[in-house]
């Protein structure tokens, strides 16, 4: 990539482009004609050095390196309007998007009762979420296409990605039967447990872990009938009586409604932390500050 600076007019013109999809409606968009568009988009490239379309006929189709330079256009236009916006004191045009990734190992009830409260600023927010593993998030976060990520462990410096680890907070960790399977294990707990089956997450997750050294270091071998990375859908499956499983203390409440579950005890010692994950930005999204503030002061207050 040649080192002069960035022709944001260029720019203009790449994200005009990406967003109609074709070279023919961008023109009437701009009142300007394909040829001069055709080039400007085509000196961007060069400065960039990646090919931003696959012309296919009429059709503009973004590339891998296309997408990531819309991701940082939208971005970068956006940020441009809210400045010119705060300057001038005007208000905003519309709900501001805020785009949530929550990590398959985080409880959905507790992604809700963290983003809820950005729903309630001052600023309207246009939320959109979506789920995946900490890794696919972290990448997206990365590359911008996400505001925030929610998982249970911090963003280390192997990752790669230049961000702010926020702990939201952390509680011990309950487990959960049908009503037969916790009058059967709630007697003699935690030794009740040896030999019991478990529903559990899968091998990967940072709560599986602690949950096996905490079997290991009280001399209890449970028996894992199946194993989960979706928190919910572990739920789901504990909710039908075929084996225990373990949920957030914190949710204690939420998981007897939902579920049908009884209280089977309590591992105080198998702590569940839970994080946001901002990218690192100069005009952070106020929608970040309520969730921190509202986990620290309510659900883990």
């Amino acid at each position: 990539m040649q080192t002069r600076d960035l022709n944001y007019h260029h720019l203009h013109l790449f994200r005009t482009v990406a967003r109609t999809g074709s070279l023919a409606r961008a023109a009437a968009e701009l009142h300007l004609t394909e040829p001069t568009i055709s080039t400007q988009v085509k000196a961007l490239e060069q400065h960039f050095g990646h090919q931003l379309f696959a012309r296919t006929g009429r059709r503009m189709q973004l590339t891998d390196a296309g997408q990531t330079a819309l991701r940082y256009a939208d971005d970068i236009f956006s940020l441009g309007d809210e400045l010119q916006r705060a300057l001038a004191g005007g208000e905003t045009s519309g709900p501001r998007r805020f785009v949530v990734g929550i990590a398959d190992v985080v409880p959905k009830l507790i992604a809700y009762r963290l983003i809820e409260p950005a729903l309630r600023i001052e600023e309207p927010v246009h939320l959109v979420c979506t789920d995946d593993t900490p890794e696919r998030l972290l990448a997206g976060l990365a590359v911008h296409a996400l505001d925030l990520v929610l998982t249970d462990a911090p963003v280390t410096p192997a990752a790669n990605v230049r961000a702010h680890n926020h702990l939201l907070g952390e509680c011990g960790t309950t487990v959960f039967g049908s009503a037969d399977l916790a009058l059967r294990y709630r007697r003699n707990f935690p030794g009740s447990l040896d030999g019991a089956p478990f529903w559990l997450p899968t091998t990967n997750s940072l709560l599986r872990r602690e949950l096996d050294t905490w079997f290991q270091q009280n001399d209890l071998r449970p028996i894992v009938r199946g194993e989960f990375a979706d928190s919910a859908l572990l739920k789901v499956f504990g909710q039908e009586g075929l084996a225990l499983f373990c949920a957030p203390s914190v949710l204690e409440k939420e998981v007897q409604r939902i579920y049908q579950a009884k209280v089977v005890g309590r591992i105080p010692d198998v702590q569940e932390r839970f994080y946001a994950i901002a990218a690192e930005r100069t005009i952070p999204h106020p929608a970040v500050a309520a969730i921190a503030r509202a986990a620290r002061t309510k659900l883990f207050g």
